[in-house]
């Protein structure tokens, strides 16, 4: 053997590539369901917010204090109203949210806008919205209501007609892009 064998690097030459390589981060989830993630953390999020910590209870006692300091002379009528828009407000908002993410996770990585991929999504707020009113039926502190549910389903269905809108108006804009 030779001195400049013993030199010589026993990895194959594509270990030696490898290694000039940037890190790139190994996932623990399979690629399929990556996209999934942000809809899943989310659903754990809404899961939170249905138990006895977020209870009106909870959320008046923390609101309340906020209102009076930046409106001292502030009723409690209007206390109330403020905090039931701030609740219902919050359900719209999350199923909206849930909604993006949802398309984001059936879409996964495909471009463009399909009906199918929006009424899936859709259909997974509604069955979720309905299952966490059935969860909040078992919290001592919390109230089941249809109209929860609805107003759920109703923030999942205006984030449909926005994304709608958003990849109508952005295919129109996009030049030597045929509309639908």
């Amino acid at each position: 053997m030779s001195t400049f064998d013993s030199l010589r690097d026993p990895r194959p030459d594509s270990a030696v590539n490898d290694a000039n390589r940037p890190f790139s981060r190994k996932s623990i989830l399979p690629p399929r369901l990556m996209p999934w993630l942000p809809a899943l953390l989310w659903a754990a999020v809404i899961f939170t917010l249905s138990t006895d910590a977020f209870s009106a209870a909870n959320t008046g006692s923390i609101l309340e204090p906020i209102l009076r300091w930046l409106i001292p002379a502030i009723s409690q009528t209007r206390v109330e109203a403020i905090h039931f828009l701030i609740r219902k407000s919050a359900h719209f908002t999350e199923y909206f949210i849930f909604f993006l993410l949802l398309y984001r996770g059936i879409r996964a990585g495909r471009s463009g806008w399909h009906w199918s991929w929006a009424f899936g999504a859709c259909f997974i707020a509604a069955a979720y919205s309905c299952l966490d009113e059935i969860h909040q039926s078992f919290v001592a502190s919390r109230t089941a209501s249809p109209w929860d549910s609805l107003l759920d389903t109703t923030g999942a269905l205006a984030a449909l007609l926005a994304l709608f809108l958003f990849y109508r108006l952005f295919r129109r804009a996009t030049p030597g892009t045929p509309t639908a």
